[in-house]
């Protein structure tokens, strides 16, 4: 494969995460007062995200 095309890929792949996982974390804090232990899972969540977005990151470097 081209790596132009995975770059392009994964640079995508990187973008449309940061965009969700930004709106996760806004939930979380929308959530916290009427449902704490939700935003708490939801804040996990972004660690989680932000763990594989380094990780597309490391790997959109090697290509």
């Amino acid at each position: 494969m081209e790596p132009e095309k995975v770059k392009h890929l994964f640079s995508h792949w990187l973008e449309h995460s940061r965009e969700h996982t930004a709106k996760y974390e806004e939930w979380a804090e929308k959530l916290e007062e009427e449902k704490p232990e939700v935003a708490k899972l939801l804040r996990e969540a972004v660690e989680k995200f932000r763990e594989g977005e380094k990780l597309l990151e490391e790997a959109l470097k090697m290509v």
